[in-house]
Order: structure tokens, then C-alpha cells, then sequence
């Protein structure tokens, strides 16, 4: 994967909920460590866009979806355990 390929996620979460802001901040830190300056990160609520995430198939919050780069990858959970995550997603070979 090259060094410059963009990351694109969009966070899936459930206005303030602890779980929700728990993932926020777990992917935010990813982000900053992982992909500096190589990532984009949407948020939406599934409470204020509720027919959005019906539309997207997102039953459970909070939902990271990997858009970019292909192929598309889902992780449900806080993000807490980073090299997990970081195997999910794909990034284990950008870490290293």
C-alpha cells in the first residue's frame, strides 16, 4: 500500500453515548499516530440521521466503516484494542 494512499472512514455513532465517544477518540488517535495527514473521518448520529443509517445497514453503534481505500471494511465496538483494529482495517502493514 503506498505511503500516500488517503484513508477514508466514516464513524457511525449514537449522539453522546460513552461508547460512542470512547470510538471517537479511539479512532481520532489512531489517525494522529497511524495515518498523519492521510485520513478523513465523517461522524454521523445515527439518532439525527436516522434514515441514513437504515440506508448504510448500520444496526449497532458505534460502527466504523472503512471507505477508502477498497475493499470496504466494518468494525463495530469502541476501538479499544488498537492492534485489532489495526489488523481489521488493514493498517497493521502501515504501522510497521
Amino acid at each position: 500500500m503506498s505511503r500516500r494512499t488517503l484513508f477514508k472512514f466514516r464513524l457511525y455513532v449514537a449522539g453522546e453515548a460513552l461508547n460512542s465517544v470512547q470510538a471517537l477518540a479511539n479512532l481520532r488517535s489512531l489517525c494522529r499516530t497511524q495515518l498523519p495527514d492521510r485520513h478523513e473521518i465523517e461522524i454521523v448520529d445515527v439518532f439525527r440521521e436516522p434514515k441514513r443509517a437504515l440506508a448504510d445497514g448500520i444496526l449497532m453503534t458505534p460502527t466504523l466503516v472503512r471507505l477508502a481505500p477498497f475493499p470496504v471494511t466494518r468494525i463495530v465496538g469502541t476501538l479499544s484494542r488498537t492492534p485489532i483494529v489495526l489488523q481489521t482495517l488493514g493498517l497493521e502493514a502501515v504501522a510497521a
